[in-house]
């Protein structure tokens, strides 16, 4: 008997190790306070812990999560069924009052999603498990946008004194930043930023594992060789993000399996319209070139983009001249994709007429761990735009000091990312390209763009709920952006995963794993 107790406790021991999965990517999340920060990586580990009332599916189509149901009542009202039974990881249940806290902590100034926040209405408590949301204006995306918006414990978080998201942009710290308390699949053990963030799995879940995921750690890993050398020795079973060079050799690999597809986000550089003279550069006159469309179009057309996906990020990136996520947004009309072309002939001559013969200074603030090849993006642009004179310093920095410093305006030329589930317009329209406004709109228009032709447009096709008409509008305010130069499109990655043999994931166009769905076998 005592052999045999051994025996199975030697078993329990390796299955236990069979459903344990080291997950390393080149940077880490930002924070555990999921309304403080809207990025793909903190984000997506944040889901694992906290969920929303829909969700995102295998197919990218929106499920039920919190909620089991929801009905569309009037043009204003929409009404939604709460789960029965569900409890936070602390054992508190799940209520209509946390929908509403949530919703109101989302409306903070401090939350950038409170964007769509607010567009989702104003919520009320019909019973512990009903809640209405009645909106001022209709919007015809009601279920999707919940999608982005976590439900937090009301108890613990006035419990711990964080009825309010932490301010970021200012790296305030609170007790939400390193702890957590969720309904989702996963509960956050440990958190060393940096370092290693650590999972486990929740045993109440209300919902059916489809893998046998137990429990991951989270490591950043900054350097691309080290990362793919410990993929390769067996150090971590998944990389999120392997270097564009290395995928080749590593699908030759035995016992490594790389998944690739187009994401769904748009890789584009954004430039200050609004202030008249250059926060960071020098320019003739004391100017601001960006507010001059000849500029903006000759920094645009002096882009190879084409070297950029061959030579630097080796085929895994898809050119584009479109504005929005993904091709879907832009209801995949081809006049709406395509470039301005490369011309250095134009690009001269168009700096000339503005004025800007012999080039500018200016400093280009880049992320050095967020986008594939970030760094080595920016770099390459300021060689090119070097043959137009004007000289370009790369500033190249962590996310965490990138974010808060482009979320404070803090930047003249800047290299960013949008995008995630959703394929709708509304997601890059409302946030990024909409001129700066209340309630979140333009709450990641870094650089100013005002545009009131487009603007217009896009507030219409926001509340619009007739398709085609809508349709009209949202194509029209792209093509006024696009026409204007507001921000100069450059790609949609091709995201490639790799790991270990035994690891079975499907991959998401939105470059978020679902640990629910991750089964190991070793």
């Amino acid at each position: 008997m005592p052999r045999l107790l051994a025996a199975l406790l030697v078993l329990a021991t390796c299955l236990a190790h069979a459903q344990t999965l080291r997950w390393a990517s080149q940077g880490d999340m930002q924070t555990t306070d999921p309304h403080s920060q809207n990025e793909v990586l903190t984000n997506t580990l944040n889901n694992q812990v906290y969920e929303s009332l829909t969700r995102r599916m295998m197919d990218m189509s929106m499920g039920p999560a919190l909620a089991t149901e929801w009905t569309q009542l009037s043009p204003l009202q929409w009404r939604f069924k709460l789960r029965p039974g569900v409890k936070f990881h602390d054992g508190t249940p799940f209520t209509a009052d946390d929908v509403v806290f949530s919703m109101q902590r989302l409306r903070d100034d401090n939350a950038p999603q409170r964007v769509y926040a607010n567009a989702v209405g104003t919520p009320k408590a019909v019973d512990p498990l009903t809640v209405v949301f009645t909106l001022d204006k209709p919007n015809p995306i009601v279920p999707e946008l919940l999608g982005n918006l976590y439900i937090m414990s009301r108890r613990w978080c006035e419990e711990h004194r964080v009825a309010r998201p932490l301010d970021f942009k200012k790296q305030e710290e609170s007790y939400a930043s390193q702890h957590a308390n969720g309904t989702g699949p996963f509960m956050l053990v440990s958190r060393q930023p940096g370092v290693k963030t650590v999972f486990k799995r929740n045993p109440n879940w209300w919902n059916k594992f489809d893998g046998n995921l137990q429990d991951f750690t989270y490591l950043p890993i900054v350097n691309d060789a080290t990362r793919t050398a410990a993929l390769i020795s067996g150090e971590v079973d998944f990389v999120l993000d392997p270097p564009p060079r290395d995928v080749a050799r590593l699908r030759t690999l035995p016992g490594i399996k790389v998944l690739d597809g187009e994401e769904n986000r748009l890789i584009f550089i954004g430039m200050d319209q609004t202030r008249d003279k250059l926060l960071y550069g020098q320019a003739p006159g004391g100017r601001n070139p960006f507010k001059d469309l000849r500029v903006r179009k000759a920094l645009y057309q002096a882009i190879d983009i084409e070297a950029i996906k061959l030579k630097l990020m080796s085929g895994y990136a898809v050119p584009t001249g479109g504005l929005t996520p993904s091709p879907r947004g832009a209801y995949n009309d081809a006049r709406l994709e395509t470039r301005l072309l490369y011309d250095l002939v134009q690009a001269r001559r168009l700096m000339a007429e503005a004025g800007y013969a012999d080039g500018f200074e200016v400093t280009l603030d880049c992320p050095n761990n967020r986008y594939v090849n970030d760094e080595r993006i920016c770099i390459a642009l300021a060689g090119m735009w070097a043959q137009l004179k004007v000289r370009v310093k790369v500033n190249a920095m962590p996310r965490t000091l990138f974010f808060p410093k482009v979320e404070k305006f803090d930047t003249s030329f800047y290299l960013a990312g949008w995008g995630g589930g959703s394929t709708d317009a509304e997601v890059m329209l409302t946030p990024v390209l909409r001129n700066r406004g209340e309630h979140g709109v333009g709450v990641g228009n870094f650089g100013g763009i005002v545009n009131n032709e487009a603007d217009a447009l896009a507030a219409a096709s926001t509340i619009e709920p007739d398709a085609k008409k809508r349709e009209t509008l949202v194509k029209a305010a792209l093509q006024s952006y696009r026409e204007q130069v507001n921000i100069i499109p450059l790609h949609r990655q091709v995201i490639p995963w790799a790991m270990r043999g035994g690891i079975g994931m499907p991959h998401s166009a939105n470059n978020a794993v679902s640990m629910d769905w991750v089964t190991v076998a070793r």
